[in-house]
């Protein structure tokens, strides 16, 4: 089912990944491994080699483009054919999205402040307002498609007896609706972490006016 499909990458890419990063969880995490993990002393050595590649994938210029190319790239109907009938290549796709999303919405919802080395919150809102449209048009090119874009569902059979039209509808929505929402709930969230911080800015202000 092309619907079932796109529900499942709207919660490897975008819900999942969203509720993740704003639950902040590393410290946690870290905190819970053995002590034997924590201190092991490979771990200097791997992050100072993978540190160009994640910085290169956090760049807010790359961060997004990264985020919608691998959307549209997987429903280009060929590689969408492969993907759905080939095993290996599955799980190339559904590792890709839930890994994106982890690294896009930890860029996004980063509690560090700009002080402290995070992403200046504009930047932040500027990339979530630039995801929007892309993911818009490819929903509503699916939506509006009079053809089956995705016939690779004839082939490996429905678990429903629905309609080819209106399942790629459904899908084409989920593409469109739920994604185009979440970064309008980023926003928010974000304009939250700025009036936190200039409470706070306000806050200790007061306190050293205050004889």
């Amino acid at each position: 089912m092309f619907f079932t499909h796109r529900a499942q990458h709207l919660v490897l890419h975008h819900a999942g990944p969203f509720l993740i990063a704003l639950a902040a969880p590393l410290p946690v995490l870290t905190d819970g491994l053995p002590t034997r993990i924590r201190h092991f002393s490979g771990w200097r050595p791997v992050a100072r080699l993978l540190r160009p590649l994640y910085l290169t994938l956090q760049h807010p210029l790359i961060a997004p483009v990264l985020f919608v190319g691998l959307i549209y790239f997987w429903l280009i109907p060929e590689v969408h054919f492969d993907a759905m009938l080939s095993t290996d290549l599955y799980q190339v796709m559904n590792w890709s999205m839930a890994l994106d999303g982890l690294l896009f919405w930890w860029l996004i919802l980063d509690r560090r402040t700009p002080q402290q080395g995070g992403l200046g919150y504009g930047k932040r809102i500027a990339i979530l307002l630039v995801v929007i449209p892309p993911q818009i048009v490819l929903g509503a090119y699916i939506v509006f498609s009079r053809n089956v874009i995705f016939d690779v569902y004839e082939v490996c059979g429905r678990a429903w007896p629905l309609d080819p039209l209106t399942d790629q509808l459904l899908g084409g929505l989920l593409t469109w609706v739920p994604a185009t929402m979440m970064s309008a709930i980023g926003v928010l969230i974000i304009l939250s972490f700025l009036f936190r911080d200039a409470r706070k800015e306000d806050a200790a202000d007061v306190s050293h006016a205050t004889p």
